[in-house]
C-alpha cells in the first residue's frame, strides 16, 4: 500500500518526504527518472567520451548532486510541475563537464583516437552548441517577453545600442537584463561543479 502511494505521489510530495529523511521517497524519485537520465546521457555523450564514461556513472552523479542539494533545501518543485527539467539541466551539465575533463590536454580522448575519430570533433562541437542552445532556451522560458527579445537580439549578434533602440529600452536597462541572464546561465552551466 505504501509503495503504491509513493508511486502516485507528486514530485513535490516526494521531495518533501526526502527532506524528511524517507529513503523510500528517494528511491521512488530515482526509479521515476533514472531511465530518462540514462537515455539522455547516452544520447548526449560523444563517442570518444562514451568509451571512458558509462551513462550509469552520469546518472549516479546527477542524483548525488540532486540529493545533496535537496538536503540543503536548495530545490523546490513549482505547483503542478515535475523535477525532470531540473534533472535534465543537471544531467546536461554533467555531460558537458565530463566532455571538458576528458578533452583537456593530456587526457584528450581525441589524441588516442584514429584519424576518423578526429573528424568527429566538429560534430562534437556541434553537439556542445546544441546543448548550450537547449540550456539557453530553458532559461528563456520563464522570462518576460521583453527580456527574451533583448537576450535573443544580443545572442543574434546585435550591439547593445541597437538592442536598446529596437526594443525601446534604455541602454542601461538592456545591459542590466543581459548581465542578469549571464549570471543565470553561468550558474546553470557550473551547477554540480
Amino acid at each position: 500500500m505504501i509503495a503504491n502511494d509513493l508511486i502516485a505521489a507528486s514530485d513535490a510530495s516526494l521531495l518533501r518526504q526526502v527532506r524528511g529523511g524517507e529513503s523510500e521517497a528517494a528511491t521512488q524519485l530515482y526509479l521515476r527518472y533514472a531511465n530518462r537520465l540514462r537515455a539522455l546521457a547516452a544520447a548526449q555523450t560523444s563517442k570518444e567520451v562514451a568509451r571512458r564514461v558509462d551513462p550509469e556513472d552520469i546518472v549516479q552523479s546527477v542524483f548525488r548532486t540532486f540529493f545533496r542539494r535537496v538536503a540543503r533545501g536548495e530545490y523546490e518543485v513549482p505547483p503542478g510541475d515535475e523535477l525532470w527539467k531540473l534533472l535534465l539541466v543537471i544531467g546536461l551539465n554533467k555531460v558537458r563537464a565530463l566532455a571538458a575533463f576528458h578533452k583537456a590536454a593530456r587526457r584528450d580522448v581525441r589524441q588516442t583516437e584514429s584519424t576518423d575519430a578526429r573528424d568527429n570533433v566538429a560534430a562534437t562541437e556541434e553537439d556542445d552548441l546544441r546543448v548550450l542552445q537547449m540550456t539557453i532556451d530553458e532559461l528563456l522560458v520563464p522570462l518576460p517577453a521583453a527580456h527574451r527579445d533583448i537576450i535573443t537580439l544580443r545572442i543574434a549578434g546585435h550591439e547593445v545600442n541597437e538592442v536598446a533602440s529596437r526594443t525601446g529600452r534604455a541602454k542601461r536597462t538592456v545591459e542590466r537584463i543581459l548581465q542578469e541572464f549571464r549570471k543565470s546561465l553561468q550558474s546553470v552551466l557550473h551547477e554540480g561543479d
